[in-house]
């Protein structure tokens, strides 16, 4: 026994398609209004023309920013890495003149007995 399912499926139900959905109606006049509109902005694209040396100016004013952004980049570098070194050398400077004490015992050993030898690997 075969079982056929009823329901329609999703959007194909014949009261839900567009075909006999009527347009809006249009206001009188809008074809002429669409038409003038149309022959206006056409006659005002065709009076564009464009910069014959457009690409040359904007690719020169991007190298002229590229080569300022590496300019900057380089000295900031170097700013930075001459701070670093005066900072460096100063704090070197503030220590003390005289020789610290690393040692303070009597030079004897720590350990009482021999050390044991380390095992190999």
């Amino acid at each position: 026994m075969r079982h056929h399912d009823t329901t329609p499926s999703r959007g194909t139900d014949p009261d839900r398609t567009d075909h006999d959905r009527a347009e809006p109606s249009r206001p009188p006049g809008a074809e002429r209004t669409e038409r003038e509109l149309r022959d206006a902005l056409r006659a005002l694209a065709g009076g564009v023309l464009p910069d014959p040396d457009a690409y040359r100016t904007a690719r020169g004013e991007w190298l002229r920013r590229e080569r300022r952004r590496r300019l900057v980049l380089t000295v900031l570098v170097a700013v930075v890495f001459a701070l670093a070194t005066l900072i460096g050398l100063w704090v070197l400077n503030q220590a003390p003149s005289d020789p610290g004490v690393i040692f303070s015992g009597d030079g004897a050993a720590a350990a009482d007995g021999p050390s044991s030898p380390r095992p190999g690997p």
